[in-house]
């Protein structure tokens, strides 16, 4: 399990991250869920100790370290892979650094993807890369995979298809943190809900609990974001006075 107790980040002075407690289990699939800014990506990369904060984030009951951190990986629009590589060259760079490596799961998703194994990833489409980065994140044989807006570049029809298939290779153990705008498109591969406003959570939930209660996540997010439906009327009607 992974435990957030109290984080908080602050850039230049801006608070981030306001005293954030989050637990996520193994075997789960979670949507995190917030504006641009709202302090999704930010809050991933506490996770991974790749930011300075304060609070405490512990993995298993243990601090996050070098000795632990190979039970996440990272997939993120940002790219983290060597860009003069092959694909065939970073599978033979990770069976070789971590022991868990899928290598049957590499090259299922390669093939689903349609991805060339011997280009070098710069020269791939954006598209492709992102592709490719979830690729590195699902065969790392990591615990907890976290998954900072994976899709971008990605038409519809491979996003739909792809959920079904990370439904059918994820094993019990494994936990996914997925950050995206793409609400609705997720709603019904998810099997829990975070959000995050201005840097604090502002809702947790079970898409089971949201079903019994006949509400729709849609629904559900609107209602703790506080949205306003007469907002975009107010705002064309103030644009739209005469003077």
């Amino acid at each position: 399990m992974i435990e957030l107790k109290n984080v908080s980040k602050t850039y230049r002075g801006k608070r981030a991250l306001k005293n954030v407690n989050l637990t996520l289990p193994r075997g789960e699939i979670v949507g995190l869920f917030g504006e641009n800014g709202a302090g999704k990506t930010t809050l991933m990369k506490c996770i991974l100790n790749l930011h300075p904060y304060n609070g405490e984030i512990t993995l298993d009951g243990e601090p996050i370290s070098r000795k632990n951190i190979v039970k996440l990986s990272f997939g993120t629009s940002e790219h983290s892979f060597f860009p003069n590589l092959t694909p065939r060259s970073h599978k033979e760079f990770y069976k070789e650094h971590f022991d868990t490596f899928s290598e049957k799961r590499f090259d299922g998703l390669m093939e689903f993807f349609n991805l060339p194994a011997y280009r070098a990833v710069k020269n791939f489409s954006t598209g492709q890369k992102n592709q490719f980065e979830v690729i590195l994140a699902l065969s790392q044989g990591a615990d907890y995979i976290l998954l900072d807006e994976p899709f971008a570049g990605n038409d519809v029809f491979n996003r739909e298809d792809f959920y079904k298939v990370l439904l059918g290779i994820l094993e019990p153990h494994e936990t996914v943190l997925l950050s995206t705008h793409l609400i609705e498109e997720v709603s019904d591969f998810i099997g829990r809900a975070v959000l995050i406003r201005q840097g604090e959570i502002v809702g947790d939930v079970y898409m089971s609990d949201l079903e019994d209660q006949g509400m729709d996540l849609m629904t559900y997010i609107k209602s703790a974001y506080q949205y306003k439906a007469d907002r975009i009327i107010q705002a064309l009607t103030n644009m739209t006075d005469e003077e």
